[in-house]
């Protein structure tokens, strides 16, 4: 494009500019004349950062950012065309915009550019209800991504958050979970507003809940997300990822009433209990010394509230998880367990451990007097 052209054009602009952000396009005008690439695309991303620009984004860049985009960082390239695109008039033109700014990328020198606008185009294909062009933009980027030996974490970030929102879509709800704490990994908490953090603690508090892959919320309960819910109406959903976590039974009992708040629980009533007894068991498990772990089923089904014809069941099902090692003596109704799955403790856990802790050290020194005081002719041999 001639550069006298594109001069007149930046000059129109700044006229048709509000008086505040007039200086601004002066400093544009200034950094293209003397053409220093660098300079010129951080005042652009400082400029289109502005609420007042969004009228001018459009046009800024089709007329003149494109003139110039194989001169500049891709990554920023691409920022701007995401705030310009922001500004299209619905999300088929969105989507045909960025349609077009991922093949202008889809080079083998800014392949990273080109993911992070292949799946701000995925963003938009699931906004139009285009599950499967979704699904086949983002299984493109996250082989890509896998060739990678490092990435801007903003890339890695809107992957994650993207196919998230994917996965939330179709009712997987461990992937979600999955690609959720993923995204907030990559991020810092501090970006996100507090609805968008209650929001995100929410979401993953329900998808830990209903996913019948998650039995352990260790990386939800020590994220500080969660702790954006502990003043708001949701706050018993905290409550309740802390009694599943410690096969609270009696809280579970207490808190069951708020499951109609949410209709996702609420649908899943009764594999929240089946979930809520499982964790009843391992915690009845832990709470026993290593060598005390050869529990009747009548033991189980008192501690745990599930009817003793289920017991077989509900142990069969916690080695099928993976949640418990061991055996079952189907004849004299016993399970011997040799593993617990770790998990994240509260207070109360860690103090029954010191518990046995002591116990461990007082038997310890009770068996090395009892072998000291039986072999004294020994030792003195």
């Amino acid at each position: 494009m001639d550069p006298e052209v594109i001069s007149n054009f930046l000059s129109e602009q700044r006229e048709a500019a509000p008086e505040d952000l007039q200086q601004s396009f002066l400093t544009i005008e200034d950094y293209w004349d003397r053409k220093l690439w660098h300079q010129l695309t951080d005042v652009l991303v400082e400029y289109f950062n502005t609420i007042a620009s969004a009228p001018q984004r459009l046009a800024l860049f089709r007329k003149f950012i494109l003139s110039f985009a194989e001169k500049i960082n891709q990554l920023k390239f691409v920022s701007l065309g995401f705030l310009a695109a922001s500004q299209c008039q619905d999300d088929n033109e969105r989507l045909s915009f960025l349609t077009d700014l991922t093949k202008k990328v889809n080079k083998p020198s800014s392949q990273d550019a080109y993911v992070y606008a292949l799946v701000a185009a995925a963003e938009v294909k699931l906004q139009l209800h285009d599950l499967s062009g979704a699904r086949k933009d983002l299984d493109t980027a996250d082989l890509i991504l896998d060739t990678f030996d490092s990435v801007e974490t903003e890339v890695h970030a809107t992957f994650y958050r993207i196919n998230a929102s994917y996965y939330q879509a179709n009712e997987d709800f461990g992937a979600y979970y999955k690609n959720a704490l993923l995204y907030l990994a990559c991020i810092d908490l501090s970006t996100l507003t507090q609805t968008d953090a209650q929001s995100r603690a929410y979401d993953l508090s329900i998808a830990a809940l209903v996913s019948d892959a998650i039995y352990n919320f260790g990386e939800l309960l020590l994220h500080p997300v969660l702790e954006t819910l502990a003043s708001t109406a949701h706050a018993w959903l905290r409550d309740l990822l802390y009694a599943f976590n410690r096969g609270d039974l009696a809280a579970y009992s207490v808190l069951e009433a708020n499951l109609s708040k949410a209709p996702q629980l609420e649908q899943h009533k009764e594999f929240l209990y089946q979930k809520i007894s499982l964790s009843a068991l391992t915690e009845a498990v832990f709470r026993r010394p290593p060598h005390d772990r050869a529990m009747t089923f009548h033991t189980i089904s008192r501690e745990t509230n599930v009817a003793p014809a289920e017991i077989e069941i509900l142990i069969m099902k916690a080695l099928s998880l993976g949640l418990l090692r061991g055996s079952i003596d189907q004849v004299a109704e016993i399970a011997r367990v040799n593993w617990v799955q770790p998990k994240v403790l509260d207070p109360g856990q860690i103090d029954g451990m010191r518990v046995r802790l002591r116990e461990w050290d007082s038997s310890v020194n009770q068996l090395g007097n009892w072998i000291e005081g039986v072999g004294k002719d020994v030792w003195a041999a």
